[in-house]
């Protein structure tokens, strides 16, 4: 006879639900509100319907700030799923050393966005950087402000330095709840360190390769901060990526209709692929 199921924990949880929701159904309802309609200012508002939709949709500057998001999120992840995958399969176990890498890749997670943006911004200067006086003194004429190379070229180095820790530490706590009988059938069967990856190291990290996965991808394809702080989007246009874009429509120009029907699209836009993602993963997670 299966158990009675006690819910009463939920009481405790549907407060936090309730502030939740309703701290983020009211921006939502005004952000629908203002993308639908037009103002000449004293607030007083009249239909526009799709319009907005429409004008963002069409817009060329829009679509450009889409594929430099597209392209950039693809490199974050072609470079810092492999790279933390490698660093944590080559990280101690167990032990002293074990404890002292853990603090050590957890660093970079700790500091905030915005002082993120200022480290690089100061390290990478000609001047005063250490980065960018090296490369100088090395003959190499590197300048994040001017060249669209260096400038992209410095933004990926950041994002791999501050989040590259965040996909081995994921990476860790998997290959951690392997059990040693594993490894123990791998070395009777003496198969290769690359078979051992393969067939017991990698399915069982999957779990947590979808969540690196979605985590790096929703945030690279979200990211403003950083890039803001470094290159303030230039070169030209060279790093203004949808959410510069975005946060210049809105506050920069001021077009509350066109930045609300834009935020909705680009919310719409990173759902739809994290489902595609989290989709794809899990059916080859599943399949036999």
């Amino acid at each position: 006879m299966d158990k009675p199921v006690n819910n009463r924990a939920w009481f405790l949880v549907l407060p936090v639900l309730a502030l939740v929701a309703f701290s983020a159904v009211i921006p939502l309802m005004t952000v629908v509100n203002y993308s639908v309609q037009d103002t000449f200012g004293n607030n007083q508002f009249f239909w526009n319907g799709l319009g907005w939709f429409q004008e963002v949709l069409d817009s060329d500057r829009i679509r450009a700030a889409l594929g430099r998001q597209i392209l950039f999120s693809a490199i974050i992840l072609a470079i810092e799923i492999p790279l933390g995958i490698f660093v944590a399969l080559n990280m101690p176990k167990r032990g002293f050393w074990a404890s002292l890498c853990l603090v050590l890749m957890a660093l970079p997670l700790l500091i905030p966005w915005n002082v993120v943006g200022t480290i690089w911004q100061v390290f990478g200067r000609v001047d005063i950087g250490l980065l960018g006086h090296t490369l100088a003194a090395l003959g190499l004429d590197y300048n994040y402000v001017n060249d669209r190379l260096d400038a992209w070229a410095t933004i990926i180095v950041m994002d791999v330095w501050h989040w590259t820790s965040l996909v081995a530490l994921l990476c860790y706590a998997g290959l951690q709840s392997i059990p040693d009988a594993y490894y123990q059938a791998a070395r009777i069967d003496q198969a290769s360190r690359w078979a051992v990856f393969r067939f017991i190291e990698l399915p069982k990290m999957s779990g947590v390769l979808l969540i690196a996965v979605l985590l790096r991808f929703m945030d690279s394809f979200m990211i403003y901060t950083e890039p803001f702080v470094v290159t303030g989007g230039g070169p030209g246009n060279a790093t203004t990526f949808l959410s510069i874009d975005l946060v210049k429509t809105a506050i920069g120009q001021f077009d509350l209709g066109p930045a609300a029907a834009f935020s909705l699209i680009y919310f719409l836009v990173i759902l739809l692929i994290s489902w595609v993602f989290y989709t794809v993963m899990t059916a080859q997670k599943d399949a036999p």
